[in-house]
């Protein structure tokens, strides 16, 4: 069973990762101009997003087993929709479906494990499945250049028929159909309040890229979306069994760690987008070239691990955060320096330095917001801290998406490089990170470390859902 949610983790991390370097021969394939293909990385991680409050109740209504077997059956059937897409439509629709079936991935498989496991063996059950999680964002963008250059982009997302086809038949021979004997009545109203609230936000500012909706469309989408969150908040007190009880936010360190994880998030969840369009658009590398760069990004936040803990323990979370959230910052922006002149070493030490403080943010991060919470209070906890990381995650890249297009039109204009437009992005995008280090100032000054940080990351044993690191 370790074995199998392991592998379903990696699917689900190396999917998040390998698409990424793809995307120029996708829109060439597809006849698109690469900077239009932002809605391929947005739809998966908005739909991860939408769902992963459903799938704990899905896993208890209907069982474990029968809920992760339908996981990977929604993996496969998306990754096999969007290997036979032949327009960005369809391609981006295909990703739903398989955003779908990722949601359900990791969480199904986490609570089998928290089930099948007694407590003494549990750390040892979680730091395995863990494994996965590092090496997916570490293979994924070399492995997505790779098949580029040898086959072509479909089969990024066909090497994952045949793997799931062997954990579709390992489900039903090792996955324990537990369930328990009462299931609480699911919230629907509240999750359709917060799905409709994240889609049409999310859609709002995409809409002023990619979709290029009117500004009245953006406007009434925006304040619809907003008026759907805050109608969620305003109806949970009145309910018996939330998605998630607004009495989570009566733990300072809780709404103040969400709140920094989405706003920290948006830069974050942009660089993946930006650094393998810049490498290939602007400086002409290859789609494999382009992977191999992304190697010291995913050494450095390996490296990182061993930092976490004596950063925190000498000087305390609130500090930490501040002064890494402004470096994090300091570390996008600083890509406005890189052209076609800059040494190689020069550019591989820029990236690697950026995999180190961007690890070291998401783990200070998470640990944070998750660390005064117990019981049921931690479950859920964990639930919304997971939605919030894949729903930044789709809301940088739209952001980044609608910053790139801006730039692009105005440099145009002015007869420059794209290169240009790209600096002009990175600059803003670093700006918004180094700017949300003011929320971490709301923590107490003398923040405890009561124990030391479990690395709650989203590759490590507290894992919540993945993104890229």
């Amino acid at each position: 069973m370790l074995w199998l949610v392991a592998v379903g983790f990696f699917m689900q991390t190396l999917d998040t990762t390998i698409v990424n370097t793809a995307l120029p021969a996708m829109a060439m394939s597809l006849g698109e101009r690469p900077l239009r293909m932002q809605s391929v990385v947005i739809a998966y991680a908005l739909t991860m997003a939408m769902l992963i409050p459903a799938s704990g109740w899905l896993a208890d209504r209907f069982g474990i087993r029968r809920a992760f077997f339908v996981a990977i059956l929604l993996f496969v059937a998306g990754s096999l929709l969007c290997a036979s897409s032949r327009t960005l439509l369809e391609l981006t629709a295909s990703r739903v479906v398989q955003g779908a079936g990722g949601a359900m991935l990791l969480p199904v498989g986490r609570l089998a494990i928290l089930r099948a496991f007694p407590h003494e063996r549990l750390l040892p059950a979680m730091s395995f499945i863990a494994i996965p999680g590092l090496i997916g964002p570490l293979i994924g963008p070399t492995l997505g250049g790779w098949l580029v250059e040898v086959a072509s982009w479909h089969w990024i997302f066909l090497i994952n028929v045949p793997i799931g086809f062997v954990g579709c038949v390992a489900t039903f021979l090792f996955m324990p159909d537990q369930r328990p004997p009462k299931v609480a009545p699911f919230d629907g109203a509240g999750y359709a309040l917060l799905a409709v609230g994240m889609v049409a936000v999310s859609f709002g500012i995409d809409g002023l890229s990619e979709l290029a909706f009117p500004h009245a469309t953006v406007l009434v989408l925006l304040v619809f979306g907003l008026a759907s969150l805050v109608a969620y908040w305003l109806r949970a007190p009145q309910l018996a069994h939330p998605l998630f009880s607004p009495a989570l936010f009566g733990t300072p360190t809780f709404s103040i760690g969400l709140l920094g994880n989405l706003f920290a998030r948006l830069g974050s969840g942009s660089m993946p987008f930006l650094i393998p369009l810049l490498l290939q658009v602007t400086l002409g590398y290859t789609p494999l070239h382009s992977g191999l760069m992304m190697l010291p990004t995913s050494m450095g936040a390996i490296l990182s691990k061993r930092l976490a803990t004596p950063l925190i323990t000498r000087f305390g979370y609130r500090r930490t955060l501040v002064v890494n959230t402004f470096m994090v910052g300091v570390a996008m922006a600083s890509f406005a320096l890189i052209s076609a002149a800059e040494p190689l070493w020069l550019s591989v030490v820029q990236l690697g330095i950026f995999g180190i403080v961007n690890s070291l943010q998401f783990t200070a991060m998470n640990t944070v917001t998750l660390k005064d919470l117990s019981g049921a209070a931690a479950s859920s906890g964990n639930s919304l801290l997971s939605m919030v990381q894949m729903l930044s995650m789709s809301l940088g890249v739209a952001a980044a998406g609608g910053l790139l297009t801006t730039f692009v039109d105005i440099f145009a204009r002015e007869r420059t490089q794209s290169l240009a437009a790209f600096h002009a992005t990175f600059v803003c995008v670093g700006l918004m990170t180094a700017t949300s280090a003011w929320i971490f100032w709301q923590l107490a000054a003398d923040t405890p470390l009561e124990r030391p940080p479990v690395t709650a990351d989203h590759e490590q044993a507290a894992a919540k859902t993945s993104d890229w690191t």
